[in-house]
């Protein structure tokens, strides 16, 4: 990955003049979890939030984003989302749905708005890291910056 890269996200963020740091760090092909990114950049597990995307029985597409180390809970996905049942969407669908592939999915910027829900973990910490929008990068910003900015609802996810 080239230095100082700039993605989508960090130029929407810009353009939005919304405070970020940007960081970058050597991709693993082998390991894309983000347990081990937060290890590579030396940042608190419970502060690195991943995005999923999933598909709700009623509601379509929604996006959670939940600390690195945890699982999602579907029976509150689903609850938070006025869903009887939710499930992930294969990756397969990833790229198309989002524009954005395993490892470099951001909450910021996907191809359409989805309703987005912050797990409410991440309001016990000043700034949080998510994806970039591409492999090697994250932007780690304010909860309630990142809530307001993609209209997401805080609630219990894990």
């Amino acid at each position: 990955m080239a230095k100082n890269v700039k993605t989508n996200v960090m130029r929407l963020l810009d353009k939005a003049k919304i405070e970020y740091e940007a960081k970058e760090y050597p991709v693993d092909e082998n390991d894309l979890s983000g347990s081990h990114v937060a290890d590579v950049l030396g940042v608190d597990h419970g502060s690195m939030f991943k995005t999923l995307v999933l598909k709700g029985d009623k509601t379509g597409y929604l996006v959670c984003c939940i600390p690195v180390d945890d699982e999602l809970d579907l029976k509150k996905a689903a609850k938070a989302a006025g869903d009887k049942k939710v499930e992930m969407l294969p990756m397969k669908d990833l790229l198309s749905v989002t524009g954005y592939i395993r490892g470099g999915c951001s909450p910021i910027g996907m191809k359409k708005r989805f309703p987005t829900y912050l797990d409410s973990s991440a309001f016990l910490y000043e700034t949080i890291t998510v994806s970039a929008g591409q492999r090697g990068a994250q932007v780690i910003l304010s909860p309630k910056d990142l809530a307001d900015y993609v209209g997401a609802k805080a609630t219990e996810l894990i």
